[in-house]
C-alpha cells in the first residue's frame, strides 16, 4: 500500500509538531512547513519545507514541487496560526491583517493550491485547524476569535462547493493546549493611560495562564488521526478540556446575555 502524504503547515513547533510526530510514528509521511528553516537546522522529527502562508505565490511553487516529488498530496492540515491580544480600540490594524493574513487566508492560499491536485486524484482531505475561541467573542481576543471563527464558517461553504470532487474538508477546533503560541503571540501593550489597562491586564494574566496550564497538544494528534480514519468526517470537531466543550454546549442553550455574563466572570471583568 502506497504511503500516505501528510502536509502540516506552521509543523516546526507546537500542535503542528505534535500531529507530525503522532502521525509519522503511524506510517504517514509527513512534511511540514515553516516560515525559516534556518531556524530549525536541528530539526530532524520529519522533513520540514520552508513556506510562508501570507505568501500565495511561494505556496503555489512549495504545492507543486511537492507533487513533483511525491505525485501525491493526501491530507492537508492547515494549522499555522498566530494569537493576538489587547483591546479593539487600540490594536494596530497592521496587527490585525497580519493575523487575518496568517490564520485566515493563508490556508484559502493551501486549499486553492491543493484543490486542482486532491481533484484529479479524486481523493483528499483537509482539516482547518480553528480554535474553541473561534465559537465566541472573548474579551482581548476578539480578533484572534474571529480570525477562527471566519475559518470554521469557511469550512462549511467549501464542504458543499467540493463534494463532487471526492475531497473531504473538516474543522478540527482545539481548546488551550500546551504551547509556545503565547510566546510569538502579538500583545497590545497595556497601558497605564488606557481606559482598558485594569480589565486588560486581569484578562491578560488569566489567558496566559490558560495556555501554561494547557493539556498535551498528542490529545489534538489523537483526534487528527481519527478523522483521518474516518470515512465521512463531521463538519466540526472540537478537542480540549470537558470544561471548554461544555462551555459550547452552554453557549447553545443560554439566553444570550446570560452566557455573556459567565463569560465576564470567567475573566473577572
Amino acid at each position: 500500500m502506497r504511503q500516505k502524504i501528510v502536509l502540516i503547515t506552521g509543523g516546526s513547533s507546537g500542535i503542528g509538531r505534535s500531529v507530525g510526530v503522532y502521525l509519522q510514528s503511524r506510517g504517514y509521511k509527513v512534511f511540514g512547513t515553516t516560515r525559516n528553516l534556518k531556524n530549525h537546522s536541528e530539526f530532524s522529527d520529519f522533513q520540514l519545507i520552508e513556506l510562508d502562508v501570507r505568501d500565495s505565490e511561494g505556496i503555489e511553487q512549495a504545492i507543486k514541487k511537492l507533487m513533483i516529488s511525491e505525485g501525491f498530496i493526501d491530507v492537508l492540515i492547515n494549522n499555522a496560526g498566530i494569537g493576538i491580544t489587547g483591546p479593539i480600540e487600540e490594536t494596530p490594524e497592521m496587527e490585525i491583517k497580519k493575523v487575518f493574513d496568517t490564520n485566515f487566508n493563508g490556508p484559502i492560499n493551501l486549499i486553492r493550491a491543493v484543490l486542482p491536485f486532491m481533484r484529479k486524484q479524486k481523493s483528499g482531505l483537509i482539516i482547518n485547524i480553528t480554535s474553541i475561541a473561534g465559537y465566541m467573542g472573548l474579551p482581548y481576543r476578539g480578533i484572534y476569535s474571529a480570525s477562527k471563527g471566519a475559518l470554521e464558517i469557511l469550512t462549511e461553504a467549501l464542504r458543499m462547493e467540493t463534494k463532487d470532487f471526492g475531497v473531504k474538508i473538516t474543522n478540527l477546533a482545539p481548546g488551550d493546549f500546551a504551547t509556545n503560541i503565547a510566546a510569538g503571540r502579538y500583545h497590545a501593550p497595556a497601558v497605564h493611560s488606557s481606559p482598558y489597562y485594569k480589565s486588560y491586564s486581569k484578562s491578560l494574566a488569566i489567558i496566559d495562564e490558560h495556555v501554561n496550564e494547557g493539556e498535551d497538544p498528542v490529545k489534538v494528534a489523537e483526534m487528527v488521526l481519527k478523522i483521518i480514519n474516518t470515512k465521512n468526517p463531521k463538519v466540526h470537531y472540537k478537542v480540549g478540556s470537558p470544561m471548554q466543550k461544555f462551555s459550547l454546549v452552554l453557549k447553545k442553550i443560554l439566553p444570550d446575555k446570560v452566557y455573556e455574563r459567565l463569560l465576564l466572570n470567567h475573566y473577572k471583568l
